[in-house]
């Protein structure tokens, strides 16, 4: 057995300062999230932050967990752009289980052993929760030239309130869903094929919108306004692709242009790539827009002191020169001029890169009637690389012959003059052909939202995504975490029961088993913490209040004879209460809410990790944990 390692609870410093941090965030929990205003003190700049992780990108880090927790989340952010306020929620309660865990003389390791048996059980709670669906449910017909004209998507708001009528199929199997849409238009048959047979066309197109549109309502979260928008995008990419099997959503080839200055009603999703220019390149604009352009692809900066990630300067090299003293900008004037011969001698009109470029850098391509457009995805530079015959590089000086594309073409996308002059000006950058590039135009007449616009609709669009390629949802609205709550807490029951029965010998193991029915305990209590917190921020419901209709609801479940969708939603879409406590009219349809099965699963998993850590680096560094335990300690 290993020796318990205590520590005065006040110790913990690390766990402490995350709880804390944790707390600051919880206003963007839920579907109303609050804004918040950061103001840099030497500037005198501010951000308006709409969601977790734009609050910790603007916020300058203090200490190591500030740059831990901002690490986590840029990590968790770069691959699913959704699910850090639950990160950092439950990163938070955890962390007030860990402190609890300490101060009943729990070890570090018997925590982390606990708590990793919890998370397992969430895990495997969430897998039987969730709800799976055939892509060929999804997958828009392009089978009948009848229906060509038809096979669109229509996310207005009439497609939206006709998906709602379906809501409750959702959470059915997808051959119950068949079958009730079946009932409902008395005109489809379903043979035991992937594909609908003896139906009219214009009814088996409809019914495949209703179930796109159906999951993108379950998943916009009260976003519905980008959610049209990202489902949008999917559809001019359906439209564009001729591959008739079912294609997830390609989130790669979307991309966002942020127009200030017209009302948010103006958002619109186009086909190509949008850009928009500043003053000085609109002149260079207005003299390339009649020609066929050359095009080089620039991955990276375009200025002289860029080197590319993972660069290490060779030690021990010293620079002879002919004249000595030559100054720093003398020698990026020395370099752009040699890029700005290199781009006249291959004849290129047009750069795209992926980073930003140098303003003398640019003056001097503006100058010479070159456009440079920066801050581009890599992804649609490998676009333009497939269509052009262009190859990308990292450094200018690489670039030949064999590496320019050719057949571009700009074009004014809307001449926005008669709104206002000071707007910068949008542009369409295209190779003649069908790309499948589309771009979210995102308009506001405020400019500070057009941050949270965009963040907003990057949410919405990997939602959807991520639903597609995973094909499964999770019951939302606090269902999956009340399921999990009774399986953490039938999982203590039987720990504590265990000791009972076990005999008077085994006292080692009756102390471990009383240690896990705590910490199980606990983390109950950290996402039951979590719903009520979402309920609290819809602003209906007091603390007291919402606790006491997740413990009524959480009393009256059988874990043995159900599932997660068998909860009612906690959290609905108009109002913020229990299915149970109010009686709704028969008029007044409830939306499910779902969220993504493999973010739910990374944002859990990441934030016990996260409390981990900080756990150990609080019991082995800033404690002092006794050498002779090091060996016993778990490690990450």
């Amino acid at each position: 057995m290993l020796k318990s390692v205590t520590a005065k609870e006040h110790q913990y410093v690390g766990l402490h300062k995350l709880s804390a941090l944790a707390r600051t965030l919880h206003s963007f929990i839920g579907p109303q999230k609050s804004y918040k205003f950061i103001r840099d003190d030497r500037s005198g700049e501010s951000a308006l932050t709409c969601s977790c992780f734009c609050t910790i990108q603007n916020l300058d880090p203090t200490c190591a967990l500030d740059q831990l927790v901002r690490e986590t989340l840029q990590e968790h952010e770069k691959i699913y752009h959704t699910g850090s306020g639950c990160l950092m929620f439950l990163a938070g309660a955890w962390s007030n289980a860990a402190l609890h865990g300490l101060r009943q003389g729990i070890s570090i390791t018997q925590i982390i052993s606990a708590m990793s048996e919890g998370i397992e059980i969430c895990l495997d709670a969430i897998r039987k929760s969730a709800v799976f669906f055939n892509g060929n449910d999804v997958i828009l017909s392009r089978r009948s030239t009848a229906a060509a004209h038809s096979s669109r998507l229509s996310l207005s708001k009439k497609a939206f309130s006709e998906a709602s009528n379906m809501s409750s199929n959702l959470q059915a199997t997808p051959a119950k869903v068949y079958q009730q849409a079946q009932n409902g238009s008395g005109h489809r048959q379903i043979k035991l094929s992937r594909y609908f047979c003896e139906t009219k066309s214009e009814m088996v197109s409809q019914f495949e919108t209703y179930s796109v549109a159906h999951i993108a309502e379950a998943l916009s979260h009260r976003c519905d306004n980008v959610m049209e928008l990202a489902v949008e995008a999917m559809q001019i990419q359906s439209r564009n692709n001729q591959d008739i099997s079912f294609v997830p959503f390609d989130i790669t080839k979307v991309m966002t242009c942020v127009l200030f200055g017209l009302p948010e009603d103006c958002s619109c999703v186009v086909q190509g790539c949008i850009v928009l220019l500043a003053d000085e390149k609109v002149s260079v604009f207005h003299h390339l827009k009649t020609k066929h352009l050359k095009v080089a692809l620039v991955n990276g900066d375009l200025s002289h002191n860029y080197r590319h990630l993972g660069f290490k300067r060779p030690a021990g090299m010293q620079h002879v020169r002919d004249q000595p003293g030559v100054s720093g900008s003398s020698r990026e004037e020395e370099w752009v001029k040699k890029v700005v011969k290199l781009l006249l001698d291959l004849g290129v009109n047009l750069i795209l890169i992926t980073g930003v470029a140098c303003k003398v850098m640019v003056q001097h391509c503006c100058r010479h009637q070159i456009l440079v457009v920066e801050k581009l995805n890599f992804s649609v530079l490998r676009n333009f690389a497939q269509s052009t015959g262009s190859v990308p590089v990292t450094y200018a000086s690489q670039l030949g012959h064999h590496c320019v594309g050719t057949g571009v073409q700009l074009a004014l996308w809307r001449d926005l003059s008669c709104h206002d002059r000071k707007l910068l000006l949008p542009v369409s950058i295209s190779t003649g052909g069908n790309t499948e590039l589309v771009t979210a135009i995102l308009t506001s007449s405020v400019q500070c939202k057009l941050e949270s616009l965009e963040d907003r609709f990057w949410a919405c669009a990997y939602r959807l995504h991520h639903a597609l390629k995973d094909r499964a949802l999770l019951p939302g609205a606090g269902r999956t975490e009340m399921f999990c709550i009774c399986h953490l807490q039938k999982q203590a029951k039987y720990c504590r029961e265990k000791r009972t029965d076990s005999v008077p010998t085994a006292a080692a193991g009756t102390a471990t088993a009383l240690h896990t029915s705590v910490m199980l305990e606990l983390m109950a209590e950290g996402l039951m913490d979590y719903i009520t917190t979402v309920m609290i921020n819809s602003g209906k419901l007091s603390k007291v209040k919402a606790r006491t209709i997740v413990s009524g609801q959480l009393q009256t479940f059988d874990v043995h004879k159900g599932n997660a969708a068998k909860f009612p939603q906690l959290v609905l879409r108009n109002e913020a209460t229990a299915v149970s406590s109010v009686k709704t009219t028969e008029c007044a349809q409830t939306v499910e809410v779902y969220d993504n099965l493999c973010v739910k699963q990374e944002a859990w998993r990441k934030a016990l990790d996260l409390v981990f850590l900080v756990l150990q680096t609080d019991g082995e560094v800033v404690s002092g944990v006794d050498q002779k335990m090091e060996t016993d300690a778990m490690m990450l």
